[in-house]
């Protein structure tokens, strides 16, 4: 909303982890530098131990750890496990899964430990056979037990006569680091080989950092924060960047909402009691202007607000061609939810938190749930395991956004979280502008998606068939079915026509600058590599035979 007022092309201050602000500070330098060394000891057979990266709330590890990503060389197969309250058999399992390891199941009974690790452990000696080496990252490792460190430590011990074969990253908290001090991992310490922890900014470093982001965001010339209000600014945030955003933007916002060109320290006392919830101080010659500058943001408040829920409104799928859209919308039709999905009797709009006690903690429970909606035959066992013999995979990512959520218009599983719980997962049939629909048993809750935004960080999880001879690594100029429905969907949503030879299609520079070019209109990592997202948004693009997202209220669709 202030964004012209200030010559910005984007919002200077989102909390949103975007490598493109990462604000290179000396600390900032130097914890990448312990990243990426973890990766080149993994890659020279030096490494094999833990890498350690500790930092307060707020001070910049994940944005840290999303840059190092997109640094990892390409021989380094990544696994990355975003919420590791886990058993160790659901830690394990998530490995597997990060790493596309497909385990095998003998007999009836749920895979062990033992599995899982036997599997892990084929995996890695053969990506050693080709000359790649393999890191595991695990993001709020604070929240780890002390048997899930255990079995980490365990596998440090998969090696070769030369060399480990698993690099493993633990980025937290600082308590992490009193969890490691104690006598019972002393084995697990003495294996880390690399270990950083990331302060706060200085006073000076937090002048830069503004200064640094709104660069980035289009603006040119003098700060629009004077000297006081940049003091302040520091002293309010103690130099954590994440605070520093809230600050910043609110601050922003109000000095707009007032008519001012400038930040002051008085904007930045009032913004700061609106961010977090400490009173400005105020004197006898500044409280009438104080008073207005706290009106002024709570009139631009209820404004945001409005301008909020309208632009989610805007937020429709990209336009594609004509024949893929008429298609898209017939099989949505077709392939609604399960009948067994029974709206709730008409009722006002939900807040999600009273309905986290009523969904489940574990997980394959969640995943049982999502397979009726499919639907999938009744299964009591492993999930996963039930849809791969209907052809089907599970699929998890922590990256999605609303609107790559609304494209993709599949049902699947939200992980949502309130503060420190333990996280629970809502079933999502239904997506609106304004409202969500979760399938709670045999009923259906129409929730506010700014009750559920504040739960959900983009944790996803659903079903999808990949297509045949599929590979989760395609190489350059692989060939195979994959490939031919790859190129025969691309050619449906660019209008083309069928080619009129039957060469086998390879994955050329062509075709992946075709792939890269659909990935940026949905919104995807643009790299050219197909993978699971891309597949789907694909299949949600052009004719499907998927189960659909209702795009309409439940309250309002008449259904008894």
């Amino acid at each position: 909303m202030y964004s012209h007022n200030f010559g910005l092309t984007q919002e200077p201050f989102s909390i949103a982890p975007d490598p493109r602000f990462l604000f290179m500070s000396e600390r900032h330098r130097e914890a990448l530098a312990h990243l990426l060394y973890g990766v080149d000891s993994a890659g020279s057979g030096s490494g094999g131990g833990f890498v350690l990266l500790t930092g307060d709330i707020g001070t910049g590890k994940t944005t840290i750890c999303r840059c190092f990503l997109e640094q990892i060389p390409a021989g380094c197969k990544v696994a990355y496990i975003f919420n590791p309250k886990l058993s160790v058999t659901e830690l394990l399992q998530s490995i597997c899964d990060e790493f596309h390891i497909s385990v095998a199941q003998l007999g009836t009974e749920s895979p062990s430990v033992k599995t899982y690790s036997d599997a892990l452990n084929v995996f890695l000696l053969q990506r050693h056979a080709s000359g790649d080496s393999c890191v595991l990252i695990i993001d709020e490792a604070q929240n780890l037990a002390a048997d899930v460190l255990e079995q980490l430590r365990l596998l440090t011990n998969l090696e070769t006569s030369q060399r480990k074969l698993l690099q493993i990253v633990l980025i937290g908290q600082p308590e992490l680091r009193t969890m490691l001090a104690r006598p019972e991992l002393e084995q697990l310490a003495q294996r880390v080989i690399a270990r950083f922890h990331l302060g706060a900014l200085s006073a000076g470093e937090s002048t830069d950092y503004i200064r640094h982001r709104l660069a980035i965001a289009g603006h040119t010339g003098p700060l629009p924060f004077d000297a006081k209000a940049l003091q302040r600014i520091h002293a309010l945030t103690r130099g954590v960047p994440r605070r520093i955003n809230l600050l910043c933007g609110r601050a922003l916002l109000g000095a707009w909402a007032n008519g001012l060109q400038q930040v002051d320290r008085l904007v930045v006392n009032q913004a700061a009691a609106e961010v977090f919830g400490s009173e400005p101080p105020l004197t006898r010659g500044n409280t009438r202007r104080a008073l207005q500058v706290a009106g002024g943001l709570a009139l631009v408040a209820a404004t945001a607000l409005t301008t909020v829920l309208i632009w989610s409104g805007l937020q429709k799928t990209p336009a594609i061609h004509p024949a893929a859209t008429a298609a898209t919308s017939a099989n949505a039709t077709a392939a609604a939810p399960s009948q067994r999905l029974t709206p709730a009797a008409p009722h006002a709009v939900e807040d999600v938190p009273p309905l986290l006690a009523q969904l489940p903690h574990d997980l394959n429970a969640a995943w049982l749930t999502l397979g009726t909606v499919w639907p999938l035959p009744d299964a009591t066992g492993d999930a996963c395991e039930a849809a791969a013999l209907q052809q089907l995979q599970c699929y998890r990512t922590s990256h999605l956004t609303l609107p790559q959520l609304r494209q993709l218009a599949r049902p699947g599983l939200l992980t949502l979280q309130a503060d420190k719980a333990t996280p629970v997962y809502a079933l999502l049939v239904g997506l609106t502008e304004q409202t969500a629909t979760l399938q709670i048993g045999s009923q259906q809750h129409t929730v506010r998606l700014a009750s559920l935004g504040r739960l959900w960080r983009g944790d996803f999880a659903t079903f999808w068939q990949p297509p045949q001879g599929y590979l989760p690594d395609l190489r350059d100029d692989s060939t195979g079915p994959a490939i031919d429905t790859l190129a025969r969907q691309l050619r449906q949503i660019e209008g083309l026509p069928e080619p009129t030879t039957v060469a086998p299609t390879r994955l050329d520079a062509a075709l992946r600058e075709r792939v890269w070019a659909f990935q940026r209109t949905q919104g995807l990592t643009a790299d050219g590599q197909p993978g699971p997202m891309t597949f789907m948004q694909l299949e949600s693009a052009t004719a499907t035979t998927s189960p659909r997202l209702q795009t309409t209220d439940p309250r309002q669709s008449g259904t008894p």
